[in-house]
């Protein structure tokens, strides 16, 4: 596939991109990119929150994680439907009754100065590095296809990369990303698409030939009871894909910050339902696509790549047509800065509110401090992404949600303490917990096999992590008076 056709193609979609920002920042203030000024009407906000949860990682991890795991995700998303009920129920009418523009602002009033800094700090850790992640696939897909055969950099890549999405979110911010986030869906699914009818085609399946293929395959197995100490075991997935869900999302300030620019409480609710129901059958079609690439490389007779995360851009760009490589392209990239346009956004929200206190600042400082910010950001998110390009080793999604599994945890035990006791902590003793609990975690999961005869976590660690924190915060806390 020829690396001109490639930036062509990436040019005249961000070009795309650049034309909603011009029309949806207009008159563009503070409370517009912070939370659309509540003006996101649901079914547009639910639309794009797909790719937003999805992202670059799902577009190419996933499909390449089915010839080690099969269909076991499938546990995990059922879970997440869940995940998300807890969401729409608990968390979310929470939100809108305090009217928050950074959701860490609950810890404030509920435990005190600390533990609402603590809170917004692990934010800022955990989507730092969930949003590296998700860049750093697409950068490294991008370098491959192109800028390797023009002898170009990588950390010019990645400069470049960050840029196109710091020129289209700088002035509208959440506003703009709710649109932008609609079309990037749209991209993502029919790239998804036209990629498993090309696949089937070269296969000569029909539809229905297709379904038996998959299910006759051996990449098909979606529940997994026998061995409780596999990783892949059901309990184990749906109660990780649960609380992974509650954390990633609902404790989240970059998802939930899409949610809180509906117009009300019932509305982001209407959002959050037909958006989970929908999102499994996605995930669904993206299984179905990592099996069908398997059983096309063993056609064709190809090596499977080490990292199988390349197997997706591998087969796309150089065993398919162009359009199937030009698809590829744009799908990724649509996943990808899906995600990370408002991951940006709701790191500079939390680090404007959270630790700058910018509705107090004067008003003609505000709309300035924002953009300085927005430029911090980026830059951090430069800085990181280079570093895992040198330490990056592992399948991308395994490595997001280990790490989401260690830095989301405290917030799980947090919010988990806050709602479901009275008792008051010691608001000083709370950094030290949430650092303890992560390390604790992190140990029992790495002897893990002698403890526990045998046992081996997955992403149910993220839960023990949870439950270190509340039972940590329960110790330094007193009844209510």
């Amino acid at each position: 596939m020829s690396p001109l056709l490639v930036i062509g193609f990436v040019l005249l979609y961000f070009l795309v991109l650049m034309i909603i920002s011009h029309f949806t920042s207009k008159q563009a203030d503070n409370s517009t990119f912070f939370i659309g000024k509540h003006q996101s009407p649901w079914y547009l906000v639910a639309f794009g929150m797909i790719g937003a949860s999805l992202s670059g990682v799902t577009f190419i991890s996933v499909p390449g994680w089915v010839g080690v795991s099969q269909f076991s995700y499938m546990q995990v998303v059922l879970g997440y439907f869940f995940g998300y009920v807890v969401i729409a129920q608990v968390l979310m009418p929470l939100y809108y009754r305090l009217n928050l523009i950074s959701i860490y602002s609950y810890l404030k009033d509920r435990f005190g100065n600390q533990s609402y800094k603590t809170g917004a700090s692990f934010f800022l850790l955990s989507r730092t590095i969930g949003a590296s992640f998700r860049l750093f696939l697409v950068a490294n897909v991008l370098q491959i296809l192109v800028f390797n055969q023009w002898g170009v950099p990588f950390f010019i890549t990645v400069a470049l990369t960050i840029l196109l999405i710091w020129l289209y979110t700088f002035k509208g911010g959440i506003k703009t990303i709710v649109w932008t986030d609609t079309l990037q869906t749209l991209f993502m699914l029919i790239a998804v698409g036209i990629t498993i009818y090309m696949i089937s085609d070269k296969l000569e399946l029909s539809f229905s030939g297709l379904i038996s293929s998959v299910k006759e395959s051996d990449y098909s197995q979606i529940f997994f009871f026998d061995d409780w100490n596999d990783k892949r075991h059901f309990v184990k997935n749906f109660l990780s894909g649960m609380f992974i869900t509650i954390v990633m999302t609902g404790l989240d300030q970059d998802m939930m910050q899409k949610n809180l620019t509906c117009k009300n409480i019932t509305d982001a609710k209407k959002n959050m339902y037909s958006f989970s129901v929908v999102l499994i059958f996605v995930n669904l079609a993206f299984l179905i696509l990592g099996a069908l690439l398997f059983l096309y490389a063993n056609k064709l007779g190809l090596v499977i790549p080490e990292r199988t995360d390349n197997l997706f851009p591998l087969i796309a760009s150089e065993h398919l047509s162009t359009a199937a490589g030009v698809f590829f392209i744009l799908g990724l990239i649509a996943a990808a800065y899906s995600s990370a346009d408002s991951a940006l956004t709701s790191l500079t929200t939390s680090v404007c509110v959270d630790y700058l206190d910018v509705d107090n600042q004067p008003e003609n400082k505000k709309i300035r401090l924002r953009k300085r910010v927005h430029v911090l950001m980026s830059f951090v998110l430069f800085v990181v992404i280079l570093i895992f390009n040198l330490i990056s080793d592992e399948s991308v999604i395994s490595s997001l949600f280990k790490a989401a599994g260690y830095t989301y945890g405290p917030l799980l035990g947090l919010y988990a303490f806050g709602l479901y006791t009275k008792r008051i902590v010691k608001d000083n003793w709370v950094p030290i917990i949430c650092i303890v609990s992560p390390v604790l975690s992190f140990l029992l999961n790495m002897y893990s096999e002698v403890l526990f005869n045998g046992y081996k976590f997955n992403f149910e660690i993220l839960i023990v992590n949870g439950f270190l924190t509340f039972v940590g915060l329960w110790l330094i806390s007193k009844k209510k008076s």
